[in-house]
Protein backbone atom coordinates (compact mmCIF):
# COMPACT_ATOMS: atom_id res chain seq x y z
CA UNK A 1 0.00 0.00 0.00
CA UNK A 2 1.43 3.36 -1.05
CA UNK A 3 0.83 6.03 1.60
CA UNK A 4 1.67 9.71 1.27
CA UNK A 5 2.41 11.94 4.26
CA UNK A 6 -1.08 13.40 3.91
CA UNK A 7 -2.66 9.94 4.13
CA UNK A 8 -0.69 8.93 7.22
CA UNK A 9 -1.75 11.74 9.58
CA UNK A 10 -5.53 12.06 9.62
CA UNK A 11 -5.78 14.80 12.25
CA UNK A 12 -5.39 15.68 15.91
CA UNK A 13 -7.41 14.05 18.66
CA UNK A 14 -8.99 16.75 20.78
CA UNK A 15 -9.68 15.58 24.32
CA UNK A 16 -8.82 16.94 27.73
CA UNK A 17 -6.04 14.38 28.14
CA UNK A 18 -4.57 15.27 24.73
CA UNK A 19 -4.73 18.97 25.63
CA UNK A 20 -2.88 18.30 28.89
CA UNK A 21 -0.22 16.21 27.14
CA UNK A 22 0.30 18.96 24.57
CA UNK A 23 0.71 21.76 27.12
CA UNK A 24 2.68 20.02 29.84
CA UNK A 25 4.77 17.37 28.09
CA UNK A 26 4.95 18.77 24.52
CA UNK A 27 3.31 15.63 23.17
CA UNK A 28 0.85 15.52 20.30
CA UNK A 29 -1.95 12.95 19.97
CA UNK A 30 -2.96 12.31 16.36
CA UNK A 31 -5.18 9.87 14.54
CA UNK A 32 -3.17 7.93 11.96
CA UNK A 33 -3.77 5.45 9.14
CA UNK A 34 -4.08 1.79 10.20
CA UNK A 35 -1.15 0.71 7.99
CA UNK A 36 1.23 3.44 9.20
CA UNK A 37 4.16 2.41 11.37
CA UNK A 38 6.40 4.44 13.69
CA UNK A 39 9.04 5.51 11.11
CA UNK A 40 6.33 6.60 8.65
CA UNK A 41 4.53 8.63 11.31
CA UNK A 42 7.80 10.24 12.41
CA UNK A 43 8.74 11.17 8.83
CA UNK A 44 5.28 12.52 8.02
CA UNK A 45 5.12 14.78 11.09
CA UNK A 46 8.64 16.10 10.52
CA UNK A 47 7.82 17.02 6.92
CA UNK A 48 4.34 18.43 7.60
CA UNK A 49 5.12 20.58 10.65
CA UNK A 50 8.91 21.14 10.43
CA UNK A 51 9.58 19.67 13.87
CA UNK A 52 11.92 16.99 15.21
CA UNK A 53 10.30 13.90 16.73
CA UNK A 54 11.91 12.21 19.71
CA UNK A 55 9.58 9.26 20.30
CA UNK A 56 6.38 7.76 18.85
CA UNK A 57 4.00 5.50 20.76
CA UNK A 58 1.09 3.78 19.02
CA UNK A 59 -2.30 2.76 20.41
CA UNK A 60 -4.70 0.53 18.46
CA UNK A 61 -8.33 0.61 19.59
CA UNK A 62 -10.44 -2.27 18.34
CA UNK A 63 -13.98 -1.57 17.19
CA UNK A 64 -16.80 -2.50 19.51
CA UNK A 65 -19.22 -5.33 18.73
CA UNK A 66 -22.88 -4.33 18.51
CA UNK A 67 -26.01 -6.39 18.16
CA UNK A 68 -28.46 -5.01 15.64
CA UNK A 69 -32.07 -6.18 15.28
CA UNK A 70 -31.62 -8.84 17.96
CA UNK A 71 -29.55 -11.21 15.80
CA UNK A 72 -27.05 -9.53 13.52
CA UNK A 73 -23.71 -8.61 15.04
CA UNK A 74 -21.63 -5.82 13.51
CA UNK A 75 -18.19 -4.52 14.45
CA UNK A 76 -17.25 -0.84 14.59
CA UNK A 77 -14.16 0.61 12.97
CA UNK A 78 -10.71 0.05 14.41
CA UNK A 79 -8.77 3.19 15.27
CA UNK A 80 -5.05 3.85 15.47
CA UNK A 81 -3.63 6.74 17.50
CA UNK A 82 -0.08 7.95 17.88
CA UNK A 83 1.30 9.86 20.86
CA UNK A 84 4.28 11.78 19.53
CA UNK A 85 6.93 13.29 21.81
CA UNK A 86 8.70 16.27 20.28
CA UNK A 87 12.33 17.15 20.91
CA UNK A 88 13.04 20.09 23.20
CA UNK A 89 12.67 23.45 21.49
CA UNK A 90 9.85 22.28 19.20
CA UNK A 91 6.11 22.54 19.74
CA UNK A 92 2.89 22.22 17.79
CA UNK A 93 -0.20 24.15 18.90
CA UNK A 94 -2.88 21.77 17.65
CA UNK A 95 -5.63 23.39 19.72
CA UNK A 96 -5.16 27.05 18.76
CA UNK A 97 -5.69 28.31 22.33
CA UNK A 98 -2.77 30.20 23.92
CA UNK A 99 -1.89 28.78 27.33
CA UNK A 100 -1.60 32.20 28.96
CA UNK A 101 -5.11 33.34 28.04
CA UNK A 102 -6.62 30.01 29.13
CA UNK A 103 -5.02 30.14 32.57
CA UNK A 104 -5.85 33.85 33.08
CA UNK A 105 -9.50 33.21 32.16
CA UNK A 106 -9.63 30.38 34.70
CA UNK A 107 -8.13 32.61 37.39
CA UNK A 108 -10.61 35.41 36.64
CA UNK A 109 -13.58 33.04 36.83
CA UNK A 110 -12.42 31.63 40.18
CA UNK A 111 -11.90 35.14 41.56
CA UNK A 112 -15.37 36.19 40.40
CA UNK A 113 -16.90 33.08 41.99
CA UNK A 114 -15.15 33.83 45.28
CA UNK A 115 -16.64 37.34 45.54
Amino acid sequence: MDLTIYDIVKGPIITSKAYRLNNQLKQLVVKVHMHANKPLICEALEKLFNVKVEKVRIIIRKGKNKVVAGRKQITGKDEKKAIVTLKSGYSIDAFGVPTESFSSDAQQSTQAAGE
